[in-house]
């Protein structure tokens, strides 16, 4: 596939390396020189240098027979505009926006073809926002994402000592809830993935992956770990876009302290949330902190824009009594190392919102993508079609699929019905089949399989 990503920022350069490595052909344009040279001694991709809103220089990137444009730069309406010049001029078939300011999405009319014809929006910020918020929720998760407009839910948890299941086989967790039906979709252990087996014994700090239905995802958390209590105080660093987002989605049910070191920010965020606590400061110095009883906050969120504050306020948090600490960190070379340590989550802006593009890049008919363990793994809503002769998947049930090394189906959505899968499940045509893949090398093996034969046709 042709694909032309505008913007060399953090989004657009971590899409170009995960697509480049897709055997895609890629051309990415930016106004910074300095930017497209690193990706150009990196990644094997073009390149050309110059404003992405000018049609001269989308013709340059090779507009002409593009597939797809991605336009993810830090301007809402050079993305718009170039869209509507890839529509008008260039006839490109799929057009996606990066767009950050939520009053556009007030007045979703302005994306329709007849305006900017932009196909499909993305805004980086609220899905960072609703992550975080998940994360709040489950404070004992390391990851929740949902499927199927929400009927089913992948929960990443940590095993800890002292934990029910720790110590012994998988196949007790159904003897030990008779009425949950649930599916462990992949186990890390010391950053290697282990494909579950009923024999398989749970370690304390192995990252455990498991499937089940929206209602169902406590119980199942209760078996492998013990339940936090719930989160009522929560300390927000950086009254960015993020931060300002999550505040105005928190406030209504927990208690907001949001810390900004610039005053006139402050002043603004301290109009626009209702029921938000708002200090201006700096998010790393400790009399502050312990003056806003840090020690007594259940999650602290380092949001700013620098990777080495929100790194030093959420370790300096934790050192305080915070009992769990968020981290946004832009540099992907920090998130292992940071997440190694006294830092319980730290969060890859690029990462967490990759999949809402994958999602429209993936070939076949693909409802979600989310992307995992910093990039190394995915799991996919898929959506099967044709019949027994079409399809290597329909009719079958999931023992008789011969799926890539390392690819398991967790749950198949059937209209309202959620199925966890078993090995005799059988899979229908329209069927939603959610699937984890360890290796991302394998996600085109996965496509190929739920492809349809021509015959269907």
């Amino acid at each position: 596939m042709k694909i032309i990503i505008l913007g060399a920022g953090q989004v657009g350069s971590s899409v170009a390396e995960r697509l480049v490595s897709e055997a895609n052909d890629i051309t990415v344009v930016d106004i910074d020189g300095a930017k497209l040279k690193h990706l150009q001694d990196h990644l094997d991709l073009r390149t050309v240098q110059g404003n992405a809103s000018y049609p001269s220089v989308l013709k340059a990137a090779g507009a002409e027979d593009a597939d797809m444009l991605l336009a993810v730069t830090q301007v809402d309406e050079i993305n718009m505009v170039a869209c509507k010049l890839a529509a008008t001029l260039f006839n490109i078939p799929t057009k996606i926006a990066r767009i950050r300011a939520g009053d556009y999405f007030s007045y979703p009319q302005i994306f329709a073809a007849e305006n900017f014809a932009v196909d499909f929006t993305i805004s980086p910020e609220q899905v960072l926002t609703d992550y975080i918020g998940k994360l709040i929720e489950f404070p004992e998760a390391l990851q929740v994402l949902d499927f199927a407009a929400g009927k089913v839910r992948l929960v990443a948890v940590r095993a800890y000592h002292g934990g029910p299941l720790v110590g012994h086989e998988l196949q007790n967790l159904r003897k030990n809830m008779p009425q949950v039906d649930t599916r462990v979709a992949a186990i890390f252990r010391r950053d290697r993935p282990i494909i579950p087996e009923g024999q398989t014994v749970i370690e304390a700090g192995d990252e455990i992956f498991f499937i089940a239905a929206r209602d169902n995802s406590r119980s199942v958390m209760r078996e492998l770990r013990r339940l936090d209590k719930p989160v009522k105080r929560v300390m927000i660093a950086g009254g960015g876009n993020i931060g300002t987002r999550l505040a105005k989605a928190l406030e209504g049910q927990y208690e907001v302290k949001l810390i900004d070191h610039n005053k006139k920010n402050s002043e603004r965020l301290a109009q626009e949330l209702d029921n938000t606590l708002v200090l201006i400061g700096d998010a790393t110095d400790e009399e502050l902190l312990i003056a806003e009883n840090v020690e007594d906050m259940d999650v602290f969120c380092a949001l700013t824009n620098d990777d080495e504050t929100n790194i030093m306020s959420a370790l300096l948090a934790k050192r305080k009594g915070a009992r769990k600490v968020i981290a946004l960190i832009n540099r992907s070379s920090y998130v292992d190392l940071v997440q190694s340590g006294q830092i319980d989550i730290a969060i890859s802006p690029a990462q967490a919102t990759i999949g809402s593009l994958l999602t429209h890049v993936r070939r076949g008919d693909i409802a979600v993508v989310h992307s995992l363990r910093r990039g190394a793994a995915e799991a996919l809503e898929m959506i099967a079609h044709g019949d027994r002769k079409t399809s290597k998947v329909v009719g079958r049930r999931i023992e008789e699929i011969d799926l890539p090394k390392g690819t398991t189906i967790g749950a198949v959505v059937r209209k309202e019905e959620v199925l966890i899968a078993h090995h005799d499940t059988t899979i229908e045509s329209n069927d939603h089949v959610i699937l984890f893949v360890v290796d991302k090398r394998m996600v085109a093996k996965v496509e190929k399989l739920f492809q349809v034969g021509l015959g269907f046709f």
